[in-house]
């Protein structure tokens, strides 16, 4: 994707944050989460994220953020700190662009950078274009879970891929 620039996400991205994943919200399976968090709540993850100094990143094309990215611990228990689930959303309009081909990359050199050893997504609806990304970056086939959620009156899977960090498939 020409003049995309990948740079870790800044308080003042909050606002953008919360539009892309309203959308997302609003439109798609992606997320079954059925109420938009404010860019209050982004705000408070954007600090956590860094006092933790966890991979939070942004895509930003003509001085707009037109994606994100984060690396998340998996599970709080102590046997997983090793291991980050990823969050990936693009806009609406930027969506088929190749942002993402870009962006997760970045995200898994960050997530490696900072210690994580293996990375899972977990895609909501078995959205095909995400998992084609996740696997076009070297993440794969873990697992589905079948039926689990329920949003826009349709019964959804979510999908599990994996990602061996330890090993550079990026």
């Amino acid at each position: 994707m020409p003049d995309v620039t990948i740079r870790p996400a800044q308080q003042g991205d909050a606002q953008a944050i919360a539009a892309i994943y309203e959308w997302h919200v609003a439109h798609g399976t992606a997320t079954f989460d059925t109420a938009a968090p404010d860019a209050s709540v982004w705000a408070e993850k954007l600090a956590d994220f860094a006092a933790r100094a966890l991979p939070f990143l942004v895509a930003e094309q003509e001085g707009g953020v037109i994606a994100y990215a984060y690396a998340a611990g998996f599970r709080d228990r102590a046997a997983y700190a090793h291991t980050c689930e990823d969050s990936i959303y693009v806009s609406h309009e930027a969506r088929g662009a190749g942002v993402g081909s870009v962006l997760l990359p970045a995200l898994i050199a960050a997530a490696r950078a900072a210690g994580f050893q293996q990375m899972l997504a977990v895609i909501g609806g078995g959205e095909p274009a995400s998992v084609a990304l996740h696997a076009k970056c070297g993440f794969v086939h873990a697992g589905r879970m079948r039926n689990v959620g329920k949003k826009f009156g349709r019964l959804l899977d979510t999908v599990y891929m994996q990602c061996d960090l330890r090993e550079d498939r990026t």
